[in-house]
């Protein structure tokens, strides 16, 4: 069993590490590429018109081959997959990332474009996500669920061209796990003006933390906000098949 491993919020991040701890201990071999910067909210871009450099980083983990990418979290994948990394590679696992990845949050999402990459590949993938924002986040907590999560997917598989989206409540009171669809994101963002020196006006994108409909039962929201580890099942396939039919009635002809 060979495992990589990768993450949106870059090689250095307390996250990467503790997720390559989880997995250790259930491959045969361990291979680390991650994004050298933090990548974080990139989304599934891919870098096409632009060369990219590949470093070699040390001292991460001991017995892991690490590698440092300046594209992408997806290129992180791509460029292990077609040939950066010669061992033939079985699952990918993306995280432990810094905040949630819940209900529309996925879209955005480095961490789980990772994993989305790895399906295009035909490789079955896991995003790791911990409900913690702070950069002094504690991430030992999270090992356990991680090895378990993983370790379960090993034995019992994926379906084809689905991912699996974990997120893990803070703290050490985990309650269990509880597999559950998307939610319903609410985001407040605003967009602010400021002027330079020169008068000139640039913009940032601000607002509070993004809210959501936590009380409805059945949702990674839900989950998480009630002390469980939220499983969510991805499938690559973003075809709305129960429009096809109403869809293929219009008169679209005329």
């Amino acid at each position: 069993m060979h495992i990589l491993v990768s993450n949106d919020d870059g090689i250095f991040a307390s996250g990467i590490k503790a997720l390559t701890e989880a997995v250790i201990p259930l491959a045969d071999k361990v291979t680390v590429i991650a994004p050298s910067q933090n990548q974080s909210a990139s989304g599934h871009k891919r870098t096409l018109n632009d060369p990219m450099r590949i470093r070699k980083v040390s001292d991460f983990v001991d017995g892991v081959e690490a590698y440092a990418v300046t594209g992408s979290p997806a290129d992180c994948t791509a460029v292990a997959m077609l040939g950066f990394i010669k061992d033939p590679i079985d699952l990918v696992v993306s995280g432990i990332n810094r905040g949630p990845n819940v209900a529309q949050d996925v879209t955005y999402s480095g961490t789980v474009a990772v994993a989305l990459e790895a399906l295009i590949f035909g490789l079955p993938a896991i995003a790791f996500s911990l409900d913690d924002r702070s950069s002094k986040a504690d991430y030992q907590p999270s090992i356990p669920v991680a090895r378990t999560v993983t370790e379960t997917v090993i034995r019992e598989g994926l379906p084809k061209q689905t991912l699996l989206n974990v997120n893990i409540p803070a703290g050490n009171e985990i309650k269990g796990y509880k597999t559950v669809k998307q939610g319903v994101r609410t985001y407040q963002d605003q967009l602010i003006e400021r002027h330079d020196p020169h008068g000139v006006p640039y913009y940032w994108v601000g607002g509070a933390m993004p809210a959501g409909e936590v009380e409805k039962e059945g949702t990674d929201l839900w989950a998480v906000h009630n002390g469980y580890v939220s499983l969510t099942p991805i499938h690559l396939d973003l075809t709305a098949h129960d429009a096809i039919d109403n869809i293929a009635k219009w008169d679209i002809n005329t």
